[in-house]
Order: C-alpha cells, then sequence, then structure tokens
C-alpha cells in the first residue's frame, strides 16, 4: 500500500474541495481581491476559507486545512494532501493537538450520521476514518511514540470499530502493524547507544596510545567492490529510519513565533534518526581521514614507507568510484571530503606516488560550483535509471544528504509559512512534500548486496580521529614543511603535554 501512496504523492498537487468549506477560486494571475466565492452548507468566512488558483490548493486557514482533512460518509481527502498536511502542519500545530482535533470532527460526523439513522453513511463512514489513521500511522509512525498520540488513536479507532465491525481486523492490522515499526526503531536506536558507546571507549584508548590500532582497512577488505557495498548497507539502513517529519522539525525553531504559546521547542524538535545519518557522513570523512594518516605494518608500530599509504588513498577512490557506480552519493562525497581534509591533503610525498586521475574525474562530477550541477545532473540520471528498473541493485538511489537537507532548508527560508491575512502558504508546502516524497521513494529500496559483518563491524566501530588528533598523526606522516605548520605543530604538541 506504502507504494501506491508514494506514487500518488509524486502526482501534481491536486486536492478536491469538500461540501462543507467555503472555497474561493483564483484565475491565473489574480490575488485575493475581487474573487468568485463557492459556499458549502455551513459557511466560513472569507478569511477561513480554502484558496485555489488553476485547481490546486494554495492557501488556507490552519482550521479550514484541518477540516478538509477529515472525511465524511461522501468525503475522503486526497492521498497528496493528506501526505503534505501531516508534514507541514507540524509547524503550526503539535501532531498530538492536530489528532485531538480530527478526533473531535470525525466524533462530530459519526454523530450527525447516527442522528439520521443511516447505516450505509455510517459504514462509510467508519471506512473513511480508519483509512485516514491508517495512511497516518505507516507514513507519519514515529508520531505515535507520544502517549498522547496513542490515546487518541485508540479511541477514534474503538469508535469506529463499534459502528462498522468489519473494521475490527483492519483496526488490529494497523495497531499490529504500528507496534513493529516503533518496535524496529527502539532496537535500532538502541544498537546506535551501544555503537557510539564503544566509539568512545575505543578513542580514549586510541588517544593514550596510537599504536593501538592493529590492522588498517586494508586488512579487513581490499576489495573497493565490496566496501562499496557495504558502505551502501550502512547508508541505506539509516535513511530507512528516517522520518519524514524530521526534515520540517529540522528548521521548526525558525518558525518558533508562528507556534501556540503552548507549544515547546524540545516538543517538536524530533530529528534524531536525521542527526544520526549526517553524523555517519561526517565519520566516514573522518575515519578516510584517520585509515591514511594512521596505516601501519600488521606486524610492526612502526611508520610504514609512503607508496603503503598511497595505496589506501588509490583504495579509497576506487571505493568512491563504485559508490558512484552504485548511485550512493553520500558515501562518495564523504570519501572526497575525506581525501581532501588539511591533514591528508598536506602529504604531498604520499600523493606525489598517487594516480589521481580517477580522483580528479570525481572530483569533478561532485564540484560544488554552479550548485553542484554535475552532480545534479548525475542523481538526475540516475533517478531515470531507477525508474526504468526491473532489480533492487539499478533502483539503489542514495542522495548527498547534506545538500539535500540545504536545498529544503532553502526552499522553507524563501517564502514565509503564512501570507499577511494569516492564511497558510499551502503552495509551498505542495513542494516541500513533492521533495520529501521523492527520498521517502528512495527508503523502500531494499539493498540487495551480501552482507559482510566483518567488514561492516570494522566501519561502524573503528575508532577515528578529529581535528586536532589527526593533524598530529599527520604531522607523524610527514613533518611540517613551512612555518604555519611548524607553529601549528608546536601548538598542538604543546597542548597534548598539557592534557
Amino acid at each position: 500500500m506504502f507504494h501506491t501512496f508514494l506514487s500518488a504523492l509524486l502526482s501534481m498537487p491536486q486536492t478536491s474541495a469538500r461540501d462543507l468549506t467555503t472555497v474561493i477560486r483564483l484565475s491565473a494571475g489574480e490575488s485575493n481581491g475581487g474573487v468568485s466565492t463557492e459556499t458549502g452548507e455551513n459557511e466560513l468566512d472569507a478569511s477561513e476559507a480554502l484558496i485555489y488558483q488553476d485547481g490546486n490548493l494554495v492557501s488556507g486557514s490552519l482550521e479550514a486545512l484541518t477540516q478538509h482533512l477529515v472525511p465524511t460518509p461522501d468525503y475522503y481527502p486526497e492521498r497528496t494532501y493528506i501526505f503534505a498536511f501531516l508534514l507541514s502542519s507540524r509547524l503550526f500545530i503539535k501532531p498530538h493537538e492536530l489528532l485531538e482535533e480530527v478526533c473531535k470532527q470525525c466524533r462530530l460526523q459519526m454523530k450527525l450520521t447516527e442522528d439520521r439513522q443511516d447505516k450505509a453513511a455510517e459504514g462509510r463512514l467508519g471506512s473513511h476514518i480508519v483509512q485516514l489513521i491508517s495512511e497516518w500511522t505507516e507514513v507519519f509512525a514515529y508520531d505515535f511514540r507520544d502517549e498522547r498520540m496513542l490515546k487518541h488513536l485508540k479511541d477514534i479507532t474503538q469508535r469506529c470499530s463499534i459502528i462498522n465491525e468489519n473494521q475490527r481486523k483492519t483496526v488490529g492490522q494497523i495497531m499490529q502493524t504500528l507496534v513493529r515499526k516503533l518496535s524496529v526503531l527502539d532496537k535500532y536506536e538502541h544498537v546506535l547507544t551501544k555503537i557510539n558507546a564503544s566509539l568512545t571507549d575505543r578513542l580514549r584508548v586510541l588517544k593514550t596510545n596510537p599504536h593501538a590500532i592493529q590492522k588498517d582497512i586494508l586488512n579487513v577488505c581490499n576489495d573497493p567492490v565490496v566496501m562499496a557495498q557495504q558502505l551502501t548497507h550502512i547508508e541505506m539502513e539509516r535513511i530507512s529510519h528516517i522520518g519524514p517529519e524530521e526534515f520540517v522539525q529540522s528548521f521548526v525553531s525558525k518558525d518558533v513565533a508562528e507556534w501556540d504559546e503552548r507549544t515547546l521547542f524540545q516538543d517538536m524538535k524530533k530529528t534524531s534518526n536525521l542527526e544520526a545519518y549526517v553524523e555517519w557522513f561526517n565519520r566516514l570523512s573522518y575515519m578516510v581521514a584517520t585509515e591514511i594518516c594512521m596505516v601501519r605494518h600488521a606486524a610492526s608500530r612502526r611508520p610504514v614507507k609512503k607508496k603503503h599509504r598511497a595505496r589506501v588513498i588509490e583504495f579509497f577512490i576506487d571505493v568512491a568510484r563504485e559508490c558512484f557506480n552504485i548511485g550512493n552519493f553520500n558515501s562518495l562525497m564523504a570519501i572526497i571530503a575525506g581525501l581532501n581534509m588539511s591533514p591528508v591533503a598536506r602529504l604531498k610525498k604520499t600523493w606525489s606516488k598517487v594516480d589521481t586521475c580517477k580522483f580528479d574525474v570525481l572530483e569533478h562530477q561532485m564540484d560544488p560550483t554552479s550548485n553542484f550541477s554535475n552532480y545534479r545532473a548525475s542523481l538526475m540520471a540516475a533517478l531515470h535509471r531507477a525508474a526504468g528498473a526491473h532489480s533492487n541493485r539499478e533502483r539503489i538511489v542514495i542522495p548527498f544528504f547534506s545538500l539535500m537537507v540545504k536545498d529544503i532548508y532553502f526552499l522553507n527560508e524563501t517564502c514565509s509559512n503564512k501570507l499577511q491575512n494569516g492564511h497558510v502558504r499551502f503552495e509551498k508546502f505542495w513542494q516541500l512534500a513533492r521533495q520529501v516524497t521523492s527520498f521517502c521513494t528512495w527508503q523502500q529500496v531494499e539493498c540487495p548486496f551480501e552482507r559482510h559483518r566483518k567488514v561492516l563491524n570494522y566501519l561502524l566501530t573503528a575508532p577515528v580521529f578529529y581535528e586536532d588528533s589527526l593533524h598530529l598523526v599527520s604531522f607523524d606522516c610527514e613533518g611540517p614543511e613551512n612555518h604555519l605548520e611548524k607553529e601549528r605543530f608546536k601548538t598542538l604538541k604543546s597542548q597534548l603535554l598539557d592534557q
């Protein structure tokens, strides 16, 4: 069902008007003045209306947009609208408050159909409400980690089961699926916590004894194809746990003035899985730099010759190229970032032994000039390939994540969330929903590659150096060459002695 839902979301933003909402239709080029009004039986002020232009919903009051979400016996909101509204509404109202209002209006609809003694209408209403709840729990499951959400969910589904006994099985399946999703998330976050604790312990040992590293990455895996595939496993697992709402909540602090006074920042900013993915990118970049600067003979603690260090650099270049071939642009960029870090880039004697032709091609592909135009062209090619794919291998698209977040952030910053009349600028949120929907599509692909646990464990738990420590080992590889480097080395050594 979720794949069908995503296909619907990728269509053009259109949504039909429900009977109980005032609708104002604008012709092309018109503003909110001098418009025609179509009014349903419960007339709302024009300031509370839904505004349409060329058949697309472009704005409306929060109240009218919320009412537009609520099904009736003869109306069900389009899936594109459900996703876009549930995604963006959290900028203005907490999810549990929205669900409370939706449940309130659903109970009102139940009362109206009950008073008419129309059993068929009651059945249709119950079915529509359960369908709405099903889509909410399917796409925004993480909302229901909140006990207040679960309370409203149980209340409304129980009512639906009473008025339509045929819905009891469906309700049971919805609850089972939701519990399973949240259980998987809990286990994933528990594993991340254990990994982070292990990394902290290993880094503490490494700082006191840099020679504690017993093997470098080539001892673990010397096949660039296998390494790229294992990186893809990690990438796909990390992105699969990011909730679509995290993209909105990542910049929710910018809109704090628009929230209700009761809305707390801590209650809204839940982006732990998104942040964990960004941290993975940083870790991979620093891991590349650490592996190059800390290369040692397996049986010796003596620094190896520069040609072996050059071999590690060439290995990572080959891994990056394989990531590009797979469609794993996030690992590709992380590796390039690691190779370009100052502690690695300054190793001129080592780089003189590296064939950089392949690296130059990769850097060209990920060139940041013209807003990453080369990368965006490669991404579009990968998307085209995925659209006509017959296997999961061809469907893999892992975008350069930080740039994607930047694009969404830029979209949020280009215009305000509300118009001067207080309406929600829904035209903006159609665009936001479209971008996030693409990411949701990429999340659904299962990684087709064989898992190599030894390699995965090394990638996730091998200790890495950051900043100052990395510069120190870099100077150990090739001594400081100029005045600035000598001063930097002197300062770092002094700081190390003071610790």
